[in-house]
């Protein structure tokens, strides 16, 4: 029997500027998240690098020391003398010993323009790749749908669309001339073209997504004119462990992986056991902080089921410390989509992550004295899920309505639009027919009261 072929690690490392207004406990939520983003592109970052500086280097983002300083890490003979930003020589300070790893790729925790990423490049003898990048990537590669395909090249081509025009100013006047012949005009540089193609595709791909999303709206408004379901979004931070809490509440099989962005595409299933009356769960894509501003934008229609919801779960990682700072930036998100008036149950899931269980039953007090009113549990533990599935159900049932029905023995047929429609709470038999006391929606009791009106 032949072994099992592994994959061999890619090795990275990151490097971050921390700013003046940039708190350390901040500074480090933020490189922590940036190495996550690493790990789920399959990198795995042996070092960081970090820096205080009133701004970023305009020529290559970190400091000329610093930059030789990861170049003597990774090993790497950069061919040339290193020298300051004056253009002084100065020997390297190596402050680590070199890696015994093959360095592939550095990841910079900002979005760094093209010159800066260039000679970052240059001079540390990795690939760079900014966090802007780094987030694109990973959605390029996790979108399923069309419409999520369409969504993440938008995103795409937004991003390289300046860095064409800062590329066009570094090839000076000239640039790279097209012929007039065939082109658009003549004189037209390659730059120009480019440029053109990018914005005739952004338009494109956009009246793509308006059909797209006319033709899910109507399908959402059929679907809950036939079934009459209640509907829930599972909304928050990028690995809070939404997915395994959507298999929980459904019985399905949904995608879950220990990975940022592992569910890009809205996935709807029933809240199982199936209740009266029936309740859409809907995962959503996560959110991050300093997500690129044109992913907001593009995603916003995948967020959409969240819009459509009677209920927002607003999952959050009670284990994770930094979870105040998800939190927020979820609720930035969800008023920037106009979701944040949307009735909302926050729910604090990974409870099991939290120490021992003095250590978990601390965290779940300090928890339900800050936020009144919330959830906490673990989406692992079926008693957990068992009584969030009693809050969903409870809050739905709330506006439900009780009445009288009665079936006549010749017009049993109607027996199962009636279970299917209402909670029956009582059953009477007599000799013409059945009594029934139900609960349910009021326009669902209207459609059989009138059904069972126009029986012979």
């Amino acid at each position: 029997m032949s072994a099992e072929v592994k994959e061999k690690p890619v090795y990275a490392i990151a490097a971050s500027v921390q700013l003046p207004n940039v708190s350390d406990s901040e500074f480090e939520a933020s490189l922590t998240e940036l190495r996550e983003l690493a790990k789920t592109l399959g990198y795995t970052v042996v070092e960081t690098f970090t820096q205080k500086r009133a701004g970023f280097d305009t020529t290559g983002y970190l400091g000329v020391g610093k930059r030789e300083e990861i170049r003597c890490f990774a090993n790497i003979d950069s061919g040339h003398e290193a020298t300051d930003e004056d253009g002084e020589p100065h020997a390297p300070v190596p402050t680590r010993a070199p890696s015994t790893q093959k360095i592939e790729a550095l990841f910079v925790d900002h979005e760094i323009s093209p010159s800066q990423a260039r000679n970052l490049e240059k001079e540390t003898g990795c690939e760079v790749m900014d966090r802007t990048m780094v987030i694109l990537e990973i959605f390029h590669r996790n979108a399923r749908s069309r419409a999520a395909k369409a969504q993440v090249e938008i995103a795409r081509l937004g991003y390289m669309a300046p860095r064409l025009r800062e590329a066009a100013k570094l090839a000076g006047p000239q640039g790279r001339q097209r012929s007039g012949v065939g082109g658009r005009g003549a004189g037209e540089s390659h730059t120009e073209l480019d440029r053109r193609k990018i914005r005739d595709r952004i338009a494109e791909l956009q009246l793509e997504i308006v059909a797209m999303e006319a033709e899910r709206k109507t399908q959402r408004a059929r679907r809950q004119e036939r079934q009459g379901l209640a509907s829930v979004a599972l909304v928050g931070y990028t690995n809070a462990g939404k997915s395994t809490l959507m298999r929980a509440l459904t019985g399905s099989e949904v995608l879950v992986a220990n990975k940022l962005f592992a569910t890009l595409d809205t996935t709807v299933r029933t809240l199982y056991p199936e209740s009266v009356p029936r309740v859409l769960v809907s995962d959503t894509v996560g959110f991050i902080k300093n997500l690129p501003h044109g992913l907001v934008a593009s995603f916003k229609s995948t967020l959409d089921e969240a819009l459509d919801a009677g209920l927002l779960l607003h999952v959050i990682d009670a284990s994770d410390p930094g979870f105040q700072r998800q939190l927020e930036v979820t609720d930035t998100v969800l008023a920037e989509i106009d979701a944040d008036v949307l009735p909302r149950l926050r729910i604090f899931n990974k409870i099991d992550h939290v120490g021992d269980a003095a250590a978990q039953a601390e965290r779940e007090a300090a928890l339900r004295e800050q936020y009144p009113g919330c959830v906490v549990m673990s989406a692992r533990r079926p008693d957990d899920v068992a009584r969030l599935h009693q809050r969903i159900v409870a809050f739905f049932q709330q506006d439900l309505v009780e009445a009288e029905l009665f079936l006549p023995w010749t017009a049993q047929q109607l027996r199962g639009a009636i279970f299917a429609s209402c909670q029956v709470l009582d059953e009477r038999a007599e000799a013409d027919g059945a009594h029934f006391r139900v609960r349910g929606e009021a326009a669902a009791i209207d459609s059989l009261r009138e059904r069972l009106a126009q029986l012979p």
